[in-house]
């Protein structure tokens, strides 16, 4: 057998609260949140005294989880955002949504999101845009037309 679903995606943001709060806009659910430690945590991420804060957020149909952390130890590394948008290996989620021109301003007004371009239409099938979402990650909401 090989993948059965598609558990959940991983990022690592700088402000966790604020992470967590911005998914919420976006429409999912909290779904727990801890701080993990260990050696097995150590083994996991392959890194030495890992203590990390960890949320787990889901849309609201369950189909799909994100995992945000943010390590206190060891120090995190390297820069975000990742520019431009067709950089190998960007961290990218996308989202279908009810009304994409709304949602991008609650989240530029609410959370500071950038726009990434501009919301565009797909003949009659979808409006989409992109905005930068926590630590400088590209979250693309999706409009379904008609």
């Amino acid at each position: 057998m090989a993948v059965r679903r598609m558990d959940h995606v991983g990022i690592v943001v700088e402000d966790l609260a604020a992470a967590v709060a911005f998914f919420v806009e976006l429409g999912l659910e909290v779904e727990g949140e801890t701080t993990v430690e260990g050696e097995w945590v150590d083994q996991l991420v392959g890194l030495k005294g890992v203590r990390a804060d960890m949320a787990f957020v889901r849309t609201p149909d369950g189909s799909g989880r994100v995992e945000l952390s943010t390590f206190q130890r060891p120090p995190a590394t390297g820069a975000a955002p990742w520019e431009p948008v067709n950089t190998p290996g960007i961290p990218r989620l996308t989202f279908a949504v009810d009304a994409v021109d709304e949602l991008v301003a609650r989240l530029q007004s609410r959370h500071g999101a950038e726009l990434v371009g501009e919301i565009a239409q797909y003949e009659n099938y979808v409006r989409y845009g992109y905005v930068r979402g926590p630590s400088g990650v590209i979250i693309g909401l999706v409009e379904e037309l008609g």
